[in-house]
């Protein structure tokens, strides 16, 4: 490696200083995070914008800043396919899914889906959607911390992926959804000021003039003007479509996106908390593009930056960005870049993590096996399954160390674009709906997208070594949803029992109470 020790010094300095910081915030949390509510929700008292600013750090994640500026780096225009598909989910949300969810539910989306739904079947279903979603996540950020460190730290892959396994089990552990919460505030705004300051630093050698920018990243590409042509990474319409899907859906179907709706005092803050994130996250994702094509013109073709071969970037196309940062603003931008993207792992494994706990102990736990439990004994029961879900990510993520991130991130959100968006959509909306017919339709889209997946090029080729795929294309997403939705039709306009009419009966209580948010919980002061 090239990058001298001087790097890894500024670097360790700001890592500690991050980690100092957010233990401290951990520590305070944790006395104010004794009862469910607080744990779960810090208390429903985060105001819009603060919960904007969190969401936009839960969502910009290290498959965002290293993944999507390492596929620009790596296909040019194509990597802005994943940049559309995400932020495009915002508006869905907004529209259809925040107030409903904020007036409906309590700690998880499992508690709207199953509002006027059997309890146990329907919060079985979605747990474990919810839990192959969060799963799938985990690994993306584990693999990018870990390559993250061993590039700097010169520590060995698999100790780097243990730190912050670790460091993530402490911080929900002990702190919960409050912690979790203020960490992630801290690291979007340190994310966005880094992310805008290489963003400058590359505009400003080529006077802010976007042609030459452009025309310099052209001329530094091996595959030249192909790199301002969609096509190269997606060559198909049918993948194209299907990750376009799984990208806008799947985001209104990410667990622990949704329980950050809980967080809030009512459905008015919800819906701020949409737009700020919203506003946060597409101005982040312009910054993502001109770091990629910066990468490209300072990065690509400098020998410090390359491996033996001289063609591969050392840690791979994921560490473009943090290879750029060091072309344009030397050792000390190096430290403050590595540290805000170990801080973007760590907040977003903290979320993702609480996510899945709660997902194991409120909705599996406490309500689908129906076990008479204490407020107290609930959160034991998450906390345990934190650990669990920590260790099981530390594992993961060693296994998947070769996988890009954004790929990985690609098929949770088919995952929760299949299974959890098409139940949370239509028991808010559609009066029809029968506990039979999500269970039936929302299982098959999960057993179907998880089939896809293993028999698709990724994991039946690239992990199993077999010559070629069963299923041809990487994203499932657009027949594991077709296959989700008419289930759910098929199976709940057939469904003629007592319980299906009682079910339809009670929407309009259910329709009125997602409307006007009489009847919910408010939030509960620190």
């Amino acid at each position: 490696m090239q990058i001298d020790s001087n790097t890894n010094v500024t670097a360790i300095i700001m890592f500690t200083a991050f980690v100092a910081v957010t233990l401290m915030i951990t520590y305070w949390a944790s006395n104010k995070s004794k009862t469910a509510s607080g744990f779960y929700t810090a208390g429903g008292n985060i105001t819009g914008l603060q919960n904007g600013l969190a969401i936009s750090g839960d969502f910009m994640s290290a498959a965002s800043f290293l993944g999507i500026s390492g596929l620009v780096f790596l296909t040019g225009f194509d990597g802005l396919i994943y940049s559309i598909g995400f932020l495009v989910g915002w508006p869905i949300i907004l529209l259809l899914i925040a107030e409903p969810l904020r007036n409906l539910g309590k700690y998880t989306f499992a508690d709207v889906a199953s509002f006027r739904l059997q309890q146990k079947p329907i919060r079985t279903l979605a747990a474990f959607g919810s839990l192959f979603t969060v799963i799938l996540y985990l690994i993306a950020q584990m693999v990018g911390a870990g390559k993250l460190i061993e590039l700097l730290f010169g520590l060995p892959y698999a100790t780097a992926v243990t730190i912050v396994g670790g460091l993530m089990i402490l911080y929900v552990t002990f702190g919960g959804m409050l912690a979790t919460t203020w960490v992630q505030i801290i690291k979007a705004i340190l994310l966005l000021s880094g992310a805008t300051v290489i963003a400058f630093l590359v505009l400003a050698q080529f006077h802010f003039s976007f042609n030459d920018f452009f025309a310099q990243a052209v001329a530094s590409h091996p595959k030249l003007d192909a790199i301002l042509a969609p096509g190269g990474l997606i060559s198909d319409p049918i993948s194209a479509i299907s990750l376009g899907l799984a990208l806008m859906f799947g985001t209104a179907g990410l667990p622990h996106i949704l329980m950050r709706f809980f967080t809030v005092k009512n459905a008015v803050e919800a819906r701020k908390s949409v737009v700020y994130a919203t506003g946060f996250i597409g101005y982040f994702y312009i910054l993502t593009f001109i770091i990629g094509f910066g990468a490209i013109v300072l990065v690509l073709n400098e020998p410090q930056y390359l491996q033996l071969d001289g063609k591969t970037l050392i840690g791979n196309n994921n560490m473009a960005a943090i290879h750029l940062s060091h072309a344009v603003g030397g050792d000390l931008l190096l430290g403050f870049i590595s540290a805000v993207a170990f801080a973007t792992i760590l907040a977003v494994v903290s979320g993702l993590t609480l996510a899945g706990a709660s997902a194991i102990s409120h909705d599996l736990y406490s309500n689908a096996l129906g076990k008479a439990v204490t407020e107290e004994k609930e959160m034991r029961i998450s906390k345990y399954a934190t650990v669990a879900l920590g260790a099981l990510a530390i594992f993961l993520g060693i296994i998947f160390e070769k996988q890009n991130v954004a790929f990985m991130v690609g098929l949770a959100f088919a995952i929760a674009a299949s299974t959890n968006f098409p139940i949370l959509l239509l028991s808010i909306y559609w009066k029809k709906l029968s506990t039979r017919g999500a269970v039936v339709g929302g299982s098959a889209g999960l057993i179907t997208a998880i089939i896809l997946v293993i028999l698709g090029p990724v994991v039946w080729v690239d992990i199993l070594k077999n010559s070629t795929a069963i299923f041809p294309y990487k994203y499932p997403a657009l027949f594991s949803m077709l296959v989700t939705f008419v289930g759910i039709w098929l199976f709940s306009i057939t469904d003629k029992s007592k319980q299906a009419t009682a079910e339809r009966i009670s929407f309009d209580d259910q329709f009125f109470r997602s409307q006007t948010g009489i009847g919910i919980e408010k939030g509960s002061p620190h």
